[in-house]
């Protein structure tokens, strides 16, 4: 009993390190959002081409999310935490230096890389310190980093970079990468890799169709947010005509939105977790539906952002939901949740801006997100059969072996 008191001080210290690198990476992630007519003016680009520095950051996630999670498999994960955060400050770093958009897009690749594995091995650490019907619980506090940066750091981010110029955008999740390695070192244990991990173990995962259709509905269904996300601020400033102060005020909402999301919903996940994703898919559905109508007032736009921020706790349940279908390789899984998340990333901004672009209006990824997130509800229908039938084939093989036992 002494040693589980002793443990509680230094749980939440280690819950409070891994959400300070979760919002470094989100500062990093959605401020490159959030500066894009910044970036526009600075290298002489139009907006959808600015955004392509996002994708560029998303390509990155994607790619290096399943890439170091299998070739870290059997590192110790306080060591492996540690050196995604140097990978990360030193992406950021160049970020800031870029000389040119195109060394930008290479930059913002390296800084994505190491998103994925952080936020997975994190979530892995977390949930490792609460019983199992809290996980969710456990992975909102955690995901309150990422949450907390849409409304403190991505707005910080913003005005230092009208201030005194885009880099520092960068710049400063490079110092907050820093205060976490420190975070890390301080407080975290050392956790050695799971038993018998190896990255065959780990590629195991990638055979189980249930985490495709998870990963899935992230990739598609948290599209919407993104889409209309990427261009809040050129919507803010040509549709609803508001100042600099109001648009960075607006965009703290969203995250206002997600970090009450994330205090909410998850409590419900851990009852009912396929229904309250589901749930969520639709809610996401109605307020991006709304998006367009609401856009031309500054309050209405404003509700509307909180209610679709409020949708991006769907990244929490969807962690918890691939653990549950990942069973032994759950490394690769936690972390390419977040690969699919930033597939949706660079679908969201991308077919948002084919929109602007064939003159839809700065409005119309709102009806994009919609589909998108319709797109991620058809999935989860999908997943939802697929288990029931699962589920109701387990009673029957336990009573035909029950039988043969018995005789």
């Amino acid at each position: 009993m002494k040693d589980n008191h002793a443990a509680k001080p230094s749980t939440g210290l280690i819950v409070f390190a891994l959400a300070m690198g979760g919002f470094a990476i989100a500062t990093s992630e959605f401020a490159s959002m959030s500066i894009l007519p910044l970036l526009s003016n600075g290298f002489g680009i139009d907006a959808p081409t600015a955004a392509h520095a996002i994708s560029a950051y998303a390509l990155g996630v994607v790619v290096g999310a399943p890439l170091l999670a299998v070739l870290g498999a059997r590192c110790e994960r306080r060591l492996l935490l540690i050196l995604l955060m140097v990978l990360f400050a030193l992406g950021n770093t160049l970020s800031a230096l870029a000389p040119s958009y195109r060394w930008l897009l290479v930059f913002r690749f390296l800084s994505g890389l190491p998103h994925g594995t952080f936020y997975g091995m994190a979530s892995l650490v977390v949930t490792s310190l609460v019983p199992e019907n809290r996980r969710s619980v456990a992975l909102g506090r955690m995901f309150l980093g990422l949450t907390l940066a849409t409304v403190v750091g991505v707005p910080l981010s913003d005005w230092l970079g009208h201030l005194v110029g885009w880099r520092w955008s960068f710049g400063l999740p490079a110092l907050l990468a820093v205060l976490t390695m420190t975070c890390i070192r301080l407080w975290a244990p050392r956790v050695p890799a799971a038993e018998g991990a190896s990255p065959l173990r780990e590629l195991g995962a990638l055979r189980r169709p249930q985490v495709w259709l998870t990963l899935g509905i992230g990739a598609i269904g948290f599209g919407g947010l993104f889409s209309v996300y990427t261009y809040l601020a050129d919507v803010l400033r040509s549709v609803t005509h508001v100042s600099v102060t109001v648009t960075m005020l607006v965009l703290g909402v969203l995250g206002l939105g997600m970090t009450v999301g994330n205090i909410i919903v998850p409590a419900f996940a851990d009852r009912a977790l396929m229904r309250t994703t589901g749930l969520v898919l639709l809610w996401s559905v109605a307020s991006l539906i709304a998006f367009p109508f609401a856009a031309h007032n500054v309050w209405t736009i404003t509700l509307d952002v909180f209610l679709i921020g409020v949708g991006g706790a769907l990244a929490t349940v969807l962690q918890t939901r691939l653990m549950d279908v990942a069973e032994d390789a759950q490394g690769l899984a936690a972390a390419l949740n977040h690969s699919a998340f930033n597939v949706a990333n660079a679908l969201g901004p991308f077919l948002g801006g084919l929109a602007v672009a064939r003159g839809l209006g700065w409005t119309s990824p709102g009806w994009v997100g919609a589909l998108l997130a319709a797109g991620g509800f058809v999935i989860w229908a999908w997943s939802s059969v697929l288990q029931r039938k699962t589920d109701a084939n387990r009673p029957v093989v336990i009573r035909e072996r029950a039988h043969v036992g018995f005789h």
